[in-house]
C-alpha cells in the first residue's frame, strides 16, 4: 500500500508538470484510444437492432463484465512486470497511471475558455468550451459559457482525477485499468440514446456505482483546495452547498463536486440548456449564490481545482508514511 501511495504521488506531480502532451500523443495511439477501440468491437457485433429489451441489455452487461475482466488482468500483467523491475518499474508505473489523469489536461481545456473570452470575446469563448461540454455553444451567452466551464471542471475532477486516483488507491493498476475502461464504456454506450438505451444500461449504473465515492471525496477536496485558496468561509460553503444542492442535478454523482464549487466561488451553476436542439429545464444548483458567473470566476475554479488535486496529492504521500514505518519495523 505504502509503495502504491508513493506512486499515486509521483503520477499525480508528474501529470501537473507535463499533463497529455499534443507532441507525444501525436506519434503514438493513446492507451484510451485502444479501450475504445475494444469497446466498439463488443458495440458493432453484439448491439442489433432486432434485438428485444431484455436480449439487449444482457449483452450489455456481458460485454462490460468481459471489458473489465480484460482490463484487471492487463492491469495483473504490468503490476508484476513492474515490481521485477525494482526503481525502473516505480518510475515506469507512475508514468502509466499519470496518462490515465487528466488534472493538467483539464485545467488547460478550461483555462482556454477564459483565454477565448478575453481574446476573441463570445465567439471565443464558444469555439472553446464547445470542446469540453455537449451543449449547443450557440445557445449560450457569456455567463452561461463560463458557468459551463466551471461545470465541466468541477464535473471532470470527480471522475477524471479522484476517480482513478481513488480505485489506484485501493486496487493497483488492476483497479485503474477496470475504472478506466469502465468510464471510456459509459461515454461510449452510456447514454440513453435509442441505440444505447438498453445495451449501455449496464455500463451506465456501473460507472454511476464505480463514482459514488469519488464524487463524495471530490467534495472533501473542493472544501480543502477553497480553503487554501479563498479562506475557511469557502469552504465551509462549499460543503453545505453540497450537501444541501447536490440532488438537484440530474446525475447521481456529478452534482456533488459541481455544488461544492457553486458553494466555493458563492455562484449559481446548473440551469436550463440546450442539447441537441432539445431545452433540458434543471434547476440552479446554489441558487442563493451570484447568478452572473464571470470570467474570474473560471480563473478561481481552476485556482481552487488545482489546489484540491495538491491536497490530493499531499494526502497520498502522507498516508504512505504509516505503511512504510510498519514496513521498517
Amino acid at each position: 500500500m505504502s509503495e502504491t501511495l508513493l506512486i499515486l504521488a509521483a503520477a499525480l506531480l508528474i501529470d501537473r508538470l507535463v499533463g497529455d502532451p499534443d507532441w507525444l500523443w501525436s506519434r503514438i495511439t493513446h492507451p484510451i484510444v485502444y479501450f475504445g477501440q475494444a469497446i466498439g468491437l463488443f458495440d458493432k457485433g453484439f448491439n442489433r437492432a432486432d434485438l428485444g429489451r431484455g436480449s439487449l441489455r444482457l449483452r450489455g452487461l456481458v460485454t462490460i463484465v468481459a471489458l473489465i475482466v480484460a482490463s484487471i488482468v492487463l492491469g495483473i500483467v504490468l503490476d508484476r512486470l513492474f515490481d521485477v523491475l525494482g526503481a525502473i518499474g516505480f518510475l515506469f508505473e507512475a508514468i502509466i497511471v499519470a496518462v490515465f489523469l487528466a488534472q493538467k489536461s483539464l485545467a488547460d481545456h478550461v483555462t482556454r475558455v477564459a483565454d477565448g473570452l478575453r481574446r476573441d470575446g463570445l465567439a471565443g469563448g464558444r469555439e472553446a468550451v464547445s470542446m469540453i461540454v455537449g451543449r449547443d455553444p450557440n445557445t449560450l451567452d457569456e455567463p452561461a459559457v463560463c458557468r459551463a466551464a466551471i461545470e465541466s471542471l468541477a464535473e471532470n475532477f470527480s471522475d477524471g482525477v479522484v476517480a482513478p486516483a481513488l480505485w489506484y488507491a485501493l486496487a493497483g493498476l488492476p483497479g485503474l485499468l477496470a475504472y478506466k475502461m469502465l468510464n471510456t464504456a459509459d461515454s461510449m454506450i452510456g447514454h440513453k440514446s435509442p441505440r444505447y438505451l438498453h445495451f449501455g444500461w449496464a455500463s451506465a449504473r456501473l460507472d454511476d456505482l464505480a463514482n459514488l465515492p469519488a464524487a463524495r471525496l471530490s467534495v472533501l477536496l473542493v472544501a480543502a483546495g477553497a480553503h487554501l485558496r479563498r479562506g475557511a468561509e469557502a469552504a465551509r460553503a462549499a460543503i453545505d452547498v453540497a450537501r444541501r444542492d447536490h440532488g438537484l442535478h440530474r446525475s447521481p454523482n456529478s452534482g456533488w463536486p459541481e455544488a461544492a464549487m457553486a458553494g466555493a466561488l458563492d455562484i449559481q451553476l446548473a440551469g436550463p440548456r440546450v442539447y441537441g436542439g432539445v431545452t433540458v429545464d434543471e434547476p440552479m444548483i446554489n441558487g442563493t449564490g451570484r447568478p452572473v458567473a464571470t470570467v474570474e470566476d473560471i480563473d478561481a475554479a481552476v485556482s481552487v481545482f488545482y489546489a484540491a488535486c495538491l491536497v490530493l496529492a499531499a494526502s497520498s504521500a502522507v498516508l504512505a508514511v504509516p505503511f512504510l514505518l510498519l514496513a521498517s519495523g
